[in-house]
């Protein structure tokens, strides 16, 4: 997979070049990810690359079977002030909402690496309030399940645990990582109440918050996962820590 931190300049919105450059540059598009990246790149880019992509698999429909017990523990972090899918002071003078999706490499990626420095740098301080957002079934329906399953798992005051174990057992894009026995497995990871969470999932009881995120992604003009808004302004892509850090001194700065 190709990385490059660089930004891209500017490119119409709706255009199949931007979900390309959107990809490349460190997200996925609203509309796709990797899998139509290919795809639009063999359809726009020109014949001369059809050879590469000719002989590249895109996406799988097979669904390993779960395995129980094979749940990958995640890292031990911190999270300040937890409230469900908040963290910090509501009163910080920055506001961060992360739209992501449990399914996007991007995502993955910048919560290894970024998203521990934000917390021990902002969040912990008393700098910033950030919220989790996600963008539904973006990328598939496990995207929209393991959504719904860890606002489940904020119900018991675990969403943060719980969303750590989802990044931590990525294995692909739909690739049976959120089917329903892997998202009951990990809920046991978590030491929550399997009836209480089930009962949760199987009700849909935060389908509507999902349904919601949804909304609230489009009316803030959401294009690609991970994408940021800070004190209102919109960054785009799994970007690292430095960068976000300019964006977020420059709010704090009243900029």
């Amino acid at each position: 997979m190709i990385e490059n931190n660089i930004q891209p300049k500017p490119i119409q919105k709706g255009s199949p070049i931007k979900w390309i450059a959107l990809a490349i540059g460190g997200g996925c598009a609203l509309v796709a990810c990797l899998g139509l990246v290919l795809v639009l790149a063999f359809r726009f880019l020109g014949p001369q690359i059809g050879g590469i992509f000719s002989q590249i698999q895109v996406g799988s429909n097979s669904t390993p079977e779960p395995t129980p017990g094979n749940t990958v523990a995640p890292p031990s972090r911190l999270h300040p002030e937890a409230n469900a899918n908040t963290m910090g002071d509501p009163k910080a003078p920055v506001k961060i909402v992360e739209y992501a999706d449990y399914q996007c490499p991007f995502c993955l990626r910048y919560w290894q690496e970024t998203e521990p420095l934000i917390i021990k740098t902002y969040i912990a301080t008393g700098k910033v309030f950030y919220e989790y957002r996600s963008v539904g079934a973006f990328i598939g329906p496990e995207s929209a399940s393991a959504a719904e399953a860890a606002y489940c798992a904020g119900d018991q005051g675990k969403f943060w645990e719980y969303h750590d174990i989802l990044f931590s057992n990525w294995t692909g894009e739909n690739a049976g990582d959120f089917a329903p026995a892997k998202l009951n497995q990990y809920a046991a990871a978590a030491s929550l109440d399997i009836n209480k969470f089930n009962d949760c999932l199987r009700q849909g009881l935060h389908k509507g918050q999902v349904q919601q995120d949804v909304a609230s992604a489009k009316a803030d003009g959401i294009q690609a996962t991970p994408s940021f808004v800070i004190n209102g302004k919109l960054i785009e892509g799994a970007q690292p820590f430095d960068l976000m850090q300019q964006e977020i001194e420059s709010a704090l700065k009243g900029k």
